[in-house]
């Protein structure tokens, strides 16, 4: 799936971190952060094209996929999105790069958002794939989206009530979930599924995914309310998909400007899992707006 990637291990930031990457040296990099309950395999269809011309980095977050996963606490502060944050600026650090574009999905997304708050003069820019942010989210959750996003209120639940059930068929349950979001339809290719499904029925992922959705409901709210008022600055290309919960039950653009500076987005023709269902017209974006804001040569590394 990645002809000329490196794979390797990097450390993090209290976690060390599979990756793949590519590209060429002196080019700008980008970030790619996937989603749940995916690996960076989600990037197969658009990390090639983009690194044509960027040094495209794809980690496996904390928790997930190949990347450890470390023990968690009462408060679920190992598996927050500043935690996870924290870990993509120590990696990148260790590359050698102290500024990057960000291109993030899902829970990646969500990770991104925070990485914007907490480090905003690392990042030159960020497209968003289908979120809004999550505790406006919460906020104004209906009856649709939580029959339609049912797996926020199931995995925030505590352990192990979560991890048993789905632990007694993982295949099946990684199926249902995904395959529903996707209107029955199977977007994934034969490769990345089979990864997918690897991952997911090792216990630890299965716990470590649970606890990402509980920081999300408790803990990354509390951060999130700390920072009231707190804008992104750099400039937000939100993308959505037209045939999802965020179109459905959200208005993605207002949502957005109440928590970022420069925003614009649109609705695209797709369902959740946007970069494998239409990679072409994601990767066409994500170039489009990252040449209107490029890193300044001599911050793409030190």
């Amino acid at each position: 799936m990645f002809k000329g990637f490196v794979e390797e291990y990097i450390e993090g930031d209290g976690a060390n971190l599979f990756i793949r990457r590519a590209g060429p040296e002196n080019a700008e990099p980008i970030v790619l952060l996937h989603g749940y309950p995916q690996t960076s395999a989600m990037w197969h269809a658009v990390a090639p094209i983009l690194s044509s011309s960027y040094q495209v980095i794809c980690p496996d977050l904390r928790g997930y996929g190949a990347s450890e996963k470390p023990k968690s606490d009462a408060r679920h502060y190992p598996y927050s999105k500043r935690a996870m944050a924290k870990d993509i600026i120590a990696m990148m650090t260790r590359l050698g790069h102290n500024r990057f574009l960000v291109g993030a999905h899902d829970r990646g997304a969500r990770v991104a958002h925070r990485l914007g708050l907490d480090h905003p003069d690392s990042i030159e820019a960020m497209v968003l794939l289908d979120i809004a942010p999550t505790r406006e989210m919460y906020a104004g959750t209906s009856a649709n989206f939580a029959q339609v996003y049912w797996h926020w209120f199931f995995l925030t639940q505590p352990n192990p009530l979560p991890e048993k059930m789905i632990s007694s068929d993982p295949e099946g349950f990684w199926k249902l979930k995904c395959l529903n979001q996707a209107h029955g339809q199977n977007p994934f290719s034969p490769e990345a599924l089979a990864e997918y499904l690897a991952s997911f029925k090792d216990p630890n992922t299965i716990h470590s995914s649970c606890e990402d959705y509980r920081a999300a409901a408790s803990i990354d709210i509390e951060h999130d309310d700390a920072d009231q008022g707190k804008k992104l600055m750099m400039p937000i290309l939100a993308l959505w998909a037209k045939f999802g919960v965020i179109e459905s039950c959200f208005n993605a653009l207002d949502l957005w400007r109440q928590r970022a500076h420069q925003v614009k987005g649109q609705a695209l023709d797709s369902t959740h899992y946007m970069a494998e269902e239409i990679p072409q017209e994601i990767t066409t974006h994500m170039l489009e707006f990252f040449s209107q804001n490029p890193i300044h040569k001599k911050e793409i590394s030190q």
